[in-house]
């Protein structure tokens, strides 16, 4: 299993993937930030999995999605995909919710981290 990061469009599309080789640890990459920044414009969403859980963000999480609207100069969408569930925000400093009716590309987050046999 491995966490997996999708950034996604307007249009539900997703622009870029990365993936690490831990469970448990997406550590900040300068590809991973120049992929936000040459789609800066496009970007709807950041996705990451955390294929061993928790169903939350992780303080790490939640200074990267601060760093990154405090970038882009707006709100985005983040959401995190677990085995059991997936949550979103729809800016860094909203409440986390449960998202019932889950996107199409929760599963395939699931999918590429090794969720899913």
């Amino acid at each position: 299993m491995r966490e997996v990061c999708f950034l996604i469009g307007r249009d539900d599309t997703i622009l870029w993937a990365d993936a690490t080789g831990s469970a448990a640890l997406m550590p900040d990459s300068r590809e991973r930030w120049e992929a936000i920044w040459s789609r800066r414009d496009l970007i709807a969403e950041v996705a990451h999995s955390h294929p061993i859980g928790p169903l939350d963000f992780s303080y790490e999480d939640q200074t990267t999605m601060e760093a990154l609207e405090l970038a882009l100069g707006r709100a985005i969408r983040f959401s995190v995909v677990a085995p059991n569930g997936m949550v979103a925000r729809n800016s860094a400093c909203a409440e986390t919710a449960l998202v019932e009716d889950q996107p199409w590309g929760a599963e395939l987050l699931r999918a590429a981290s090794g969720m899913k046999d």
